[in-house]
């Protein structure tokens, strides 16, 4: 499974962990904020990608920041975690 899909499948399953629902798509464009998340969900989200790939690249980073899309976030992922 890509760094991509596994952040869709923790995503989604954040996502109905605190409301009950799913995203029927993840686009790149979509912006984080708007995607039913708040910042408890994020946190969440963040701890299942951290124990399913074994580091938390937002503590890697030497000057972390809050991606703004869908599409920062997996590029954050994907260049720490791989």
């Amino acid at each position: 499974m890509s760094i991509r899909e596994t952040i869709i499948r923790e995503f989604n399953g954040t996502l109905a962990l605190m409301d009950g629902r799913l995203l029927t798509e993840l686009v790149d464009d979509a912006i984080l904020l708007e995607t039913g998340l708040d910042s408890l969900g994020f946190a969440i989200l963040v701890t299942r990608l951290e124990q399913a790939f074994g580091k938390d690249p937002f503590t890697l980073m030497e000057t972390p920041y809050y991606p703004r899309t869908f599409k920062q976030f997996v590029e954050i992922y994907e260049k720490y975690v791989d």
